[in-house]
């Protein structure tokens, strides 16, 4: 299936100590700033034109200040999104001109222009467990094993880490990598994963 395909979704983290109704308004607010820096790109004019579909997650506390201890920033909020601006810089160098991720921020100038709101957009493949499962059920649902990666029919994937299951399955792994669209995906998931509603 090719990307233009797929369903999208604009994801936000907010602060979880507005009200509901401010949480949503910082959000127009990045989708707004998002629009204004990647309207023009493919991913946004598919996503406002067949999609429209917004996820507003809690993002924690917003706080710029650096802790002196650990060097990271204060707030979850800020913490979340530096996941991102970190992951991009990695990949910077990357051949595949989608490897890193558009996402816009908003800073309130009443609340002394604390981020309230950042936000992306995602594939299914981040969303859509039952289609794009993770390794460990992915493999359950294959037909076969290649020779070198036989499975004991009575060991059990339950609670093996992902990179065993990489050292387990080392043929089968960049095999469902592909499926799931590469590092940007699964990296997203990861972020998104067991995040609560705002």
């Amino acid at each position: 299936m090719k990307e233009m395909e797929l369903e999208k979704r604009m994801y936000f983290f907010v602060p979880y100590n507005l009200s509901p109704i401010q949480q949503a308004i910082q959000a127009g607010h990045a989708a707004v700033e998002y629009a204004r820096l990647f309207g023009h790109g493919w991913l946004f004019k598919d996503f406002s034109t067949n999609w429209k579909t917004w996820i507003i997650l809690n993002g924690g506390t917003t706080n710029n200040s650096i802790d002196n201890e650990t060097g990271n920033f204060v707030g979850t909020l800020n913490q979340l999104k530096n996941e991102i601006i970190q992951f991009n810089f990695n990949h910077r160098h990357d051949k595949n001109l989608d490897a890193t991720i558009d996402y816009a921020d908003f800073y309130e100038p009443d609340l002394n222009n604390a981020m309230t709101a950042f936000c992306f957009i995602v594939d299914e493949r981040v969303f859509n467990y039952k289609d794009y499962p993770d390794f460990q059920d992915w493999i359950r649902a294959q037909d076969f094993v290649d020779e070198d990666e036989k499975l004991n029919s009575f060991i059990s994937l339950e609670g093996l880490e992902p990179d065993r299951l990489k050292e387990l399955f080392p043929g089968m792994y960049p095999e469902w990598v592909r499926l799931m669209g590469g590092a940007k995906t699964l990296f997203l998931r990861e972020l998104l994963r067991d995040k609560k509603l705002a």
